[in-house]
């Protein structure tokens, strides 16, 4: 892991790399194949986790990127670099305590305490269901236990690794990327996730938020409501077709950074974006 040896601020992104990227999980299996990365811009290019850390690392911030394996996040941290930026990746899997206990101790010890984290891991734990298997009673075990592990257990634990710092400091910003399926409960349908555990993300930013908010601990859940721009997403027909409905992952980084800079006498603890051509999801 590189170090940070300006002694900047420290910001963490976990799940920095998509599984919309060119070569993602999903891209693949929506598409069969790898898709061309140079169809969207470098900022859009590895989705939202890797437009934040861009953002981050040109304002000035030491930016860690966590990811399930290095070698995915080589491209979006070769890419900070030569924007001027500075930045390491750290291994890290959030179904294991471990691994995240590992990963904080490396991050505390080569970059230092966070004064941001961004939560935005993602799976895809559902979509290659078929339509006959929508109901519960067909979704396995191991199924539901991913996603409870990245949308509520790997949240709290990442949670206990970071605030107590932040509390001793008096600042700091914890910030989760969540989706339209946190708003409450709904049927899973074709091609989608299991996606109602997110649900117990937002009930945690806001246990979080009357928590830490009065020890200066800035904790907002993010709804992003629409399509991201990315390579496998921009290569799907149904975007093609509607473009406007599509969201820039640069423009959602921005509205993180801007949440991170809002003065402590009016902060933010739930924001919404929405595409302007759609209709809020509720």
């Amino acid at each position: 892991m590189s170090k940070n040896t300006k002694g900047k601020k420290v910001a963490v992104v976990i799940g920095a790399t998509s599984k919309w990227q060119s070569d993602g999980r999903n891209t693949k299996l929506l598409h069969g194949k790898d898709v061309d990365e140079n169809i969207v811009p470098v900022g859009a290019r590895w989705g939202v986790g890797g437009a934040i850390a861009q953002k981050f690392a040109k304002e000035g911030f030491f930016v860690v990127l966590t990811t399930r394996t290095a070698s995915n996040a080589a491209p979006l941290a070769a890419a900070i670099e030569q924007q001027g930026g500075d930045c390491s990746v750290v291994e890290l899997d959030l179904s294991s305590q471990d691994s995240i206990a590992a990963a904080f101790a490396t991050i505390r010890n080569d970059a230092g305490d966070p004064d941001v984290l961004v939560y935005n891991a993602g799976y895809l734990e559902g979509r290659d269901l078929p339509p006959e298997m929508e109901l519960l009673e067909y979704i396995p075990v191991e199924m539901f236990d991913t996603a409870q592990h990245i949308a509520s257990r790997g949240p709290f634990l990442v949670a206990k690794e970071v605030l107590p710092a932040m509390r001793q400091r008096g600042e700091g910003s914890f910030f989760f990327s969540n989706n339209s399926s946190s708003l409450r409960g709904r049927k899973r349908m074709t091609g989608q996730s299991l996606y109602y555990p997110r649900v117990m993300m937002r009930t945690l930013a806001q246990v979080l938020t009357e928590e830490y908010s009065e020890f200066g601990v800035h904790v907002a859940n993010i709804v992003i409501d629409g399509t991201i721009d990315s390579p496998g997403t921009r290569a799907l027909p149904r975007v093609r077709n509607q473009p406007d409905l599509v969201i820039n992952p640069v423009k959602i980084a921005e509205a993180f950074y801007y949440l991170h800079t809002q003065d402590k006498s009016c902060w933010t603890h739930e924001l919404q974006l929405t595409p302007y051509a759609a209709k809020p999801s509720y």
